[in-house]
């Protein structure tokens, strides 16, 4: 192999292994999250577009070689078989022909995963992101649950002395704190009941996420079932055209 394309086949191992450890079920979201806020991967977030954009250039210009170059051999592959003239430049044109095809398999996989990576990455900071706002509007709504039954047993108390006590003063004021604590026990349920609407459009947009994750598995596992038949009909048009 050249340098260029064991690089590629380097580059290719990398982004296998990358993909198989952010696919690890005991590590959850919330730490992917952690670890991409480091300082380090900020710095490199700035250039991360443009590398990723460079490196997308590159694949599909090496994948376009890949195939000229497949055609060229599968031609040359043919007519020196035809021929029949000489048996060295025949395994030497069938040679490269293995070679070209190799590298195919190569440029195109990388590409492939390359794409895979990138939407992997973006689904795992969305899906952190709304854990934590989800987290975050569980506790409000507990917080505010709780000065919620908090006022409610005051204004209860409060109207048991009341009741006790008979003075008309001690009523109207008594009144006057208990409309007030009415008001204030309206405005908490106002807002718990706007926490419970914001927690459910989260959990919603969660499903959306997670299901999108699962239509993105499907869609791998169906491209990887079309590249193992492509392969098995290019495997069979070769012993066709070595019979």
């Amino acid at each position: 192999m050249t340098f260029q394309w064991t690089a590629v086949a380097i580059f290719l191992y990398g982004e296998t292994a990358v993909i198989l450890v952010l696919c690890l079920p005991f590590v959850s979201p919330l730490r992917w999250q952690k670890i991409f806020t480091i300082p380090l991967w900020s710095k490199m977030a700035v250039f991360w577009n443009k590398t990723f954009l460079t490196i997308i250039v590159l694949l599909i210009v090496l994948f376009l070689d890949a195939i000229r170059e497949v055609k060229k051999y599968s031609a040359a592959h043919v007519s020196e078989k035809a021929l029949n003239v000489n048996t060295n430049a025949f395994d030497h044109i069938q040679m490269k022909l293995f070679r070209s095809q190799r590298n195919l398999y190569l440029s195109g996989f990388s590409l492939f995963l390359w794409l895979v990576l990138r939407r992997t990455v973006t689904l795992l900071t969305q899906l952190a992101k709304g854990m934590v706002t989800q987290a975050a509007l569980e506790s409000q709504v507990n917080n505010t649950t709780e000065a919620a039954k908090k006022y409610i047993t005051e204004n209860e108390m409060l109207q048991q002395a009341l009741n006790e006590k008979g003075s008309s003063k001690k009523k109207e004021s008594a009144e006057a704190t208990n409309e007030k604590l009415k008001k204030e026990t309206e405005h908490l349920k106002a807002e718990l009941q706007k926490t419970l609407d914001a927690q459910r459009k989260v959990t919603n947009e969660l499903t959306a996420v997670k299901k999108q994750s699962e239509g993105l598995k499907r869609e791998y596992d169906r491209l990887m079932k079309e590249h193992e038949q492509l392969q098995n009909s290019l495997g069979e048009a070769e012993d066709k055209k070595d019979l």
